[in-house]
């Protein structure tokens, strides 16, 4: 009776003991389960924590009242100032009229309007004129100067001139053509070396004019006594 008592005991701590043992696996598989799922978790708290950072806009509050800017960039200090002359004014007290127009032909970098006369006294056509002007531009554009002219009327071509620094090389250029006689820009003229004033040839050419009118009216005259 002892002895089955015994093993009565021992059989029944033997099941407690292995049920134990199978709480104590059910518990570590858990606890591993939890510590994947707490690592997982903690990692995409992570990764989104950084992914939101990235998302995240700068915000600039409208109360500026507190903040003070120190910097200025260039644009700002010269906004306002007067522009300053591209050479100092006392300069221009040492200049004679020429230098101080040479000087402002260096510094003036837009269009030119100016006027070339064509040579008084000569028969032409509109397509003649036209056909100078033509001709004209396409040898100077050629040469890398942007100029346009125009025909005006029988006796002048209008141009267009894009930058001073060009003018030389133009009054150059016109003067050489036998068509040209005078180029006239505001109040400057220029000619030829030894060519008079246009105005001088006008009123030559008026009165030879007037001397054959009226040499014509003597032969008339003349020719009127002779068959009387």
């Amino acid at each position: 009776m002892l002895t089955l008592s015994f093993i009565t005991l021992h059989t029944n701590t033997l099941l407690h003991f292995q049920s134990f043992h199978i709480h104590f696996i059910i518990f570590l598989m858990t606890f591993k389960r939890l510590h994947t799922l707490l690592l997982f978790l903690l990692l995409a708290s992570y990764f989104s924590h950084f992914a939101l950072a990235g998302k995240r806009k700068v915000h600039i509050t409208d109360d500026l009242d507190d903040v003070f800017d120190d910097e200025e960039d260039d644009a700002w200090k010269e906004w306002g100032k007067k522009p300053q002359p591209s050479f100092p004014p006392s300069d221009i007290s040492k200049m004679d009229p020429s230098q101080i127009q040479e000087e402002m032909k260096k510094r003036h970098s837009g269009p030119v309007i100016g006027f070339v006369k064509l040579r008084l006294g000569v028969r032409r056509s509109p397509d003649m004129v036209a056909e100078f002007a033509m001709k004209w531009t396409h040898i100077l554009r050629t040469g890398a100067v942007g100029v346009r002219f125009m025909g005006v009327d029988l006796n002048t071509i209008m141009f267009n001139l894009e930058s001073i620094k060009d003018l030389e090389e133009l009054k150059e250029f016109v003067l050489d053509q036998s068509e040209a006689y005078e180029i006239k820009m505001g109040d400057e003229f220029f000619r030829r070396p030894g060519d008079p004033p246009l105005d001088e040839v006008i009123e030559k050419l008026n009165s030879e004019k007037a001397k054959a009118e009226n040499a014509d009216t003597e032969e008339i005259d003349q020719n009127d006594k002779t068959e009387l």
